[in-house]
């Protein structure tokens, strides 16, 4: 948590640096639509799901003691993330201009169309050193080392920064889109040492046949298909936003970010940690364990995020106000993000908690329930959008995105509940 609070004030001087030189307009407006395409594929290849499928069956080989085989496994899917996500990188960069104009930002004007294809087309780049040092963090996560994981995010915004302060002057946009390349290499290398402490060993293997790998992919399809339906509703929701004018979809991302800087420290901090003793609780059989764990973060990450979220509510102006008001960041920037962040408040507790009760399902091996779940909230954060972004303007879209999240919070809930009930029975 000391270290995600570390990343939250690292992404507050990029945003500071940003803002400032940008303001909320339609420069960062592409800049922001260029990160979407990247993001999905990430999440999909990449992110979260990875470890969720790949730190249990890690877990096993440590448990045997056999950390040569662990290391093997690891090598496998680091060169499967490799080559698929560049494959995918690829062709998404062909097809940049396309995907901009029809997919991701219809509403933009052409030169801003083009834009966000340029910036996205170097932002790809990134994506590929990302999938490896998901993989790597996963691994450290199997040997329950934390720290450099989480330290991670401290030194990605830095590359942003840079970026902003010695490239943003001259190349724009692109300059962030560069700093954010050089952030995920930096991102990567500093979990170099613990890697090393750890027996690091990478072999040029696929091991598609093996019993181990095997389960790692099953195990990743269903949460692939979760990420994924997550990350295309924030396609969505920017689709919608670029037709409500410029600086809407800067100010959806900038109210985001200032929401998940909370969810982030409290929320993700709290399922990272928690999750390989839920999953090594779910691996023995011991039920009241893995229940008392649960609802004993649970109730703690609900306890800290119900004031930060009256927090953001109540002073989430003045807040914006004295971190980012100065220069091209001006008042009417201020209340932009502030119309945003109101909103992504009321689904701060249920952003938090679903970093906990999803990974109770994921600890059981169960990705499917997750994503059932995930992709009905998807249809109630699309529909809702559709009909509050009239009344609302983009505001709307936030607070789509809140009620979504907070009822698929409750529904995992009441369906762990009755899994419980009847295993007890």
């Amino acid at each position: 948590a000391a270290a995600f609070g570390l990343a939250a004030a690292a992404g507050l001087l990029r945003n500071i640096i940003i803002g400032r030189q940008f303001g909320i307009g339609a420069d960062l407006d592409a800049y922001y639509a260029a990160f979407k395409l990247p993001d999905l594929l990430f999440s999909i290849v990449a992110g979260g799901a990875l470890a969720t499928a790949f730190i249990p069956v890690f877990a096993e080989f440590l448990a045997a003691a056999d950390r040569p085989g662990a290391w093997r496994l690891a090598s496998a899917i680091t060169n499967l993330v490799v080559l698929v996500v560049t494959g995918l990188a690829a062709v998404a960069g062909l097809s940049a201009p396309w995907l901009v104009r029809v997919l991701i930002a219809p509403g933009f004007s052409p030169a801003a169309q083009a834009e966000t294809a340029a910036v996205m087309r170097i932002l790809l780049l990134s994506t590929i050193v990302f999938g490896v040092s998901a993989v790597q963090g996963s691994a450290l996560h199997g040997f329950k080392h934390f720290l450099l994981p989480a330290v991670a995010p401290v030194v990605y915004p830095l590359g942003i920064v840079a970026g902003a302060l010695w490239l943003g002057p001259t190349w724009g946009t692109r300059g962030l889109a560069v700093g954010a390349v050089v952030g995920a290499c930096l991102h990567l290398a500093i979990k170099t040492p613990a890697l090393l402490h750890y027996g690091f060993q990478w072999r040029p293997v696929l091991d598609l046949r093996t019993p181990a790998v095997r389960r790692v992919l099953w195990l990743l399809g269903p949460r692939l298909l979760d990420l994924g339906v997550f990350h295309v509703t924030l396609i969505v929701m920017t689709n919608l936003a670029s037709r409500l004018g410029a600086g809407s979809v800067s100010a959806l991302e900038w109210g985001w970010d200032a929401m998940q800087l909370p969810e982030t420290i409290i929320g993700t901090a709290f399922g990272l940690v928690a999750f390989p003793t839920l999953a090594e609780l779910a691996a023995q059989g011991d039920l009241a364990g893995l229940r008392r764990t649960l609802y004993q973060s649970l109730r703690v990450v609900v306890a800290l995020t119900v004031p930060a979220a009256a927090g953001l509510i109540l002073l989430g102006r003045p807040l914006l106000q004295l971190l980012y008001q100065r220069g091209a960041f001006g008042a009417d920037s201020v209340e932009a993000v502030y119309a945003a962040l109101r909103f992504y408040a009321l689904g701060l507790v249920g952003h938090a908690s679903l970093e906990l009760v999803a990974r109770a399902f994921f600890a059981r091996q169960d990705t499917i329930t997750p994503l059932a779940l995930a992709a009905l909230s998807a249809l109630v954060n699309i529909l809702l959008g559709l009909a509050l972004m009239r009344p609302l303007g983009f505001g709307g879209l936030a607070l789509a995105n809140s009620v979504a999240v907070s009822a698929e919070v409750l529904a995992l809930l009441a369906l762990l509940r009755r899994h419980w009930s009847q295993a007890q029975a």
